[in-house]
């Protein structure tokens, strides 16, 4: 999710890239582009999750690393075999004592279609937060796409168990690009969306893949409380972009409908919101449009987080407590308009009364789009000593 922007994605960009390198995103992927290497055909599902279906190299991956985009196989937020695509980048360095361990990387939102895939995009390894520390670390890094993009969409957008299944598969996918069976523990790593995603993989990690050992969590101004989310979101006309990719994507996932809940003025300007992607400063003007317009004409209700099939909806795909041996570390932009710091403080103290060992870390003047980038190193420095065995300490204490 991305509020403000204008400014935290430019900002962002000329942070990794530099302007000239911001000009060349004009010759990105074009819209309507998907690759046949994210095709898969019903025999290609057939085998265990996070077993990989192809896998191809890819250039311009940072020095002393190998990268490899993948099409591996997972499951459905309703348990389904599907096909889920990402990257996983690998060091050349020698390999450290006790061998390698895994960090799974979960991105921001993107986009809601296909050609939105990071894996994709032309800044592929450039939006991976913290990629080169993790590699001078030796790690290997996974990070999945999501489920509907780069392979056939609709992509399920903030859907907690699709995404937490897609996290916990790409790390079974880097054991088997890496070529070793002896990679068991693992850290998560995610910003906003990614923050939900890697929450739920956590949730989900003891039912689902119980061979991972989970050592640590550290998530960025996560995605939380969905209704809360949704409310705020229409304070904004950045909020009313991510409002309306929802709407889009759980009306096509869930079958709900638009109908009596959305202006039939505004799903042109929905629809065509949808297809934009959120990689470079090219995406920004449309984008920053459509929530003008969505500004004049959007929602006919006044609450939908009350509203069902909405309400219910919101409800199973926000996060609960996760089992208290899998320690949190909780990363907030003071500024951020977007996941409000004070949702933030909430869910450490639902994590806290359910026995999680959390520390919070609050950045005065961030905001939503630069808090990952601001603070990777502390989140990888924060992981890396959860697998050096290091007791994380907690902040539960703390008024």
């Amino acid at each position: 999710m991305i509020g403000n922007f204008a400014r935290t994605i430019f900002a962002s960009l000329l942070w990794h890239i530099g302007f000239a390198a911001l000009i060349a995103s004009v010759f990105a992927v074009p819209a309507n582009a998907q690759m046949p290497f994210y095709d898969a055909s019903a025999s290609d599902l057939i085998g265990k999750p996070g077993t990989i279906i192809r896998q191809e190299s890819v250039s311009g991956a940072p020095s002393d690393s190998l990268a490899y985009r993948v099409l591996y196989r997972s499951t459905s937020f309703d348990g389904q075999p599907i096909a889920v695509s990402g990257l996983i980048i690998i060091p050349t360095t020698p390999e450290p004592v006790g061998g390698r361990k895994v960090i799974a990387w979960a991105h921001p939102t993107s986009g809601i279609v296909p050609h939105c895939a990071p894996s994709l995009a032309l800044f592929k390894f450039q939006q991976i937060q913290g990629l080169r520390d993790m590699l001078d670390h030796g790690y290997i890094v996974a990070a999945t796409d999501y489920p509907g993009l780069g392979t056939p969409g609709p992509h399920p957008y903030l859907v907690g168990k699709s995404e937490g299944y897609a996290v916990l598969d790409s790390i079974r996918a880097a054991r088997a690009v890496a070529q070793t069976g002896t990679i068991h523990r693992t850290a998560l790593w995610g910003h906003s969306q990614g923050g939900q995603a890697v929450l739920y993989a956590g949730l989900l990690a003891k039912s689902y893949a119980q061979e991972l050992e989970i050592t640590g969590i550290a998530a960025a101004a996560p995605a939380t409380e969905l209704g809360t989310l949704l409310d705020d979101d229409l304070a904004t006309p950045g909020g009313k972009n991510l409002l309306a990719m929802t709407l889009w994507s759980w009306s096509r996932v869930f079958n709900a409908p638009l109908t009596g809940v959305v202006d039939p003025e505004a799903i042109a300007v929905i629809d065509r919101l949808a297809n934009v992607c959120l990689e470079s400063l090219i995406d920004v003007m449309p984008r920053r449009r459509a929530g003008e317009n969505l500004e004049r004409r959007f929602l006919l209700v006044k609450n939908l987080t009350k509203r069902e099939p909405w309400q219910s909806l919101l409800a199973e795909n926000t996060i609960g407590t996760l089992p208290s041996n899998i320690p949190v570390f909780l990363i907030q932009g003071s500024t951020d308009d977007t996941i409000r710091p004070a949702v933030t403080r909430d869910y450490m103290r639902k994590l806290c009364a359910a026995g999680s060992r959390v520390q919070m870390l609050t950045v005065p003047g961030v905001g939503h789009g630069m808090i990952a980038v601001k603070t990777s190193r502390e989140a990888i420095s924060w992981l890396s000593e959860r697998f050096a065995g290091q007791p994380a300490t907690s902040g539960c204490d703390s008024p």
